[in-house]
Order: structure tokens, then sequence, then C-alpha cells
């Protein structure tokens, strides 16, 4: 019996020192060059996230970056005029030390663009009334530290705000309540400095899909029922997309607690 019991009690030990060996080892820092697929030249400034940890950085000057993976974590490589790849960590990029990772050039195909310009004639005072005017409107209730666009002003409008605060939409619940774990990744997202930097150049919505695992109408969706106006979701980059998702996600959160 005492036989048995030293043996299980040493098996548990065993066990235990084995889990806690394999959470030392889960992250660890990975090295990795990003070459050009065509010049086999090194690319710097490439952005490099993480999209399980949600961390990000950037290579050197000779292609080389360094962050925190385990295994089966998804790197998201992303480059003005390079093809976006998505890698996938394996055991052999921690043994190698020095992957090398290509980007592939986009081809671009110039195509004849007509630009029809506003007829000025020169004289302030008629020009002004000639150009176009953003008839989205933004109101702002007392007791909250936000303004909301209403879109275009009509009586409705002041409504739709209050209507998007207090009862929100079935959509806006369901597309939160759904994807709870990449919502919880918005804070993350916003405290890390290359990923911001990433986003505020970025206006095609393709980092926020991969980073948040939503489709760009899906990210449509949420700031509509949060009373964006259109103008707002169209022109925005993607660092005040997820600013404002982030906003209307914290109003969701407390809405659904009472």
């Amino acid at each position: 019996m005492k036989r048995l019991l030293c043996f299980t009690f040493l098996l548990l030990g065993t066990l235990v020192f084995s889990q806690e060996n394999e959470e030392d080892i889960q992250a660890e820092e990975i090295v990795a060059t990003v070459l050009n697929a065509q010049t086999n030249f090194p690319l710097e400034s490439v952005h490099v996230i993480n999209l399980n940890k949600v961390i990000g950085t950037i290579t050197d000057q000779d292609g080389k970056f360094r962050i925190t993976a385990a295994v089966n974590d998804t790197l998201y490589l992303t480059y003005l005029g390079f093809k976006p790849q998505k890698v996938r960590v394996t055991n052999d990029m921690f043994r190698i030390k020095d992957t090398k990772i290509f980007l592939t050039e986009l081809a671009y195909a110039l195509e004849e663009v007509i630009v029809r310009p506003y007829q000025l004639t020169g004289y302030l005072e008629i020009d002004v009334k000639n150009l176009p005017v953003n008839n989205a409107y933004q109101y702002s209730i007392s007791g909250l530290n936000k303004s909301y666009e209403g879109g275009s002003k009509s009586p409705s409008a002041v409504t739709k705000v209050l209507g998007a605060i207090l009862n929100p939409a079935d959509l806006l619940r369901n597309l939160f309540g759904k994807k709870p774990q990449q919502m919880r990744k918005l804070r993350k997202m916003k405290e890390d400095e290359n990923i911001r930097d990433l986003l505020a150049s970025k206006f095609d919505r393709e980092t926020l899909k991969q980073l948040l695992q939503l489709e760009k109408m899906d990210i449509e969706d949420i700031l509509n029922n949060c009373s964006y106006s259109r103008s707002f979701i169209q022109t925005a980059n993607d660092l005040q997309i997820l600013d404002a998702i982030s906003n209307c996600y914290e109003e969701y959160k407390v809405l659904n607690r009472g």
C-alpha cells in the first residue's frame, strides 16, 4: 500500500512538473527574416502580427523580426505593395532560429481614370456654394463622453441615436455575443503601438478582418447599428474604425448587464 501511494505521488509530481515545463515552453521568441520573393532582398518595416497573442512588431533593415509565439499560432504579415500573408507557427521555426518568409509583390494593372473636376469660377463665395457638403450631423447626450453621428439631419435622427444607445439592435447583440473572444482582443489591440501604427495607415479593413475574425460586412453592420455615418465608415482609417467598434462594444457590455 505504501509503495502504491509513493508511486502515485511520484507520478503526480512528474505530471505537474511536465505541465509546468509545457507552460514554460508554450510561448517562445521566434526569429525570422522577411524577403522579397522576386529578388530575395530583405524587406524593412514589414508589419508582423501574432493574431493569437494580439502583439505586433516590424522588421529591421535586414528584414529580421522577433516575436513571441507558440506552436500553431498564426502570424499575419503585411507590407505596402505586397500580398498579405499568413504563416502558421511550427516547431521547426523555433529550432531553425532564422526562418525565411517570402512576400510576393502585387501586380497592379493601370487603368484609365477620368477625373471630373468641379467647375470653379475663381470667386470664393460662388465656389463654396458649389462644393459638396458633408451632411452628417453629430449629437451628444448629457452624461456620455462621446458624440454620435446620426447621418443626415432629419426629425428621426435623434431618435435613431437614442435607439442605438438605449436599445441595441439584435444584429449588434448577435455579432458581439457570437464573437466574445475576438471582441476581448479589442483592448489588447489598442495597447500595442505596432498594431496601432499599422491600423492608422490602413483603410481597407483587411487587417481588422484578420484580427477580429469578422467579415467587412459585419464591421459595417456594427458601425451602422452604433449610428456612425456612412461617410465615417467609408473614409475612416482602420485605427479609427477599431476605436469606434471598441466604444460601441463597451456600451453594449454596460447595457447587456442591465
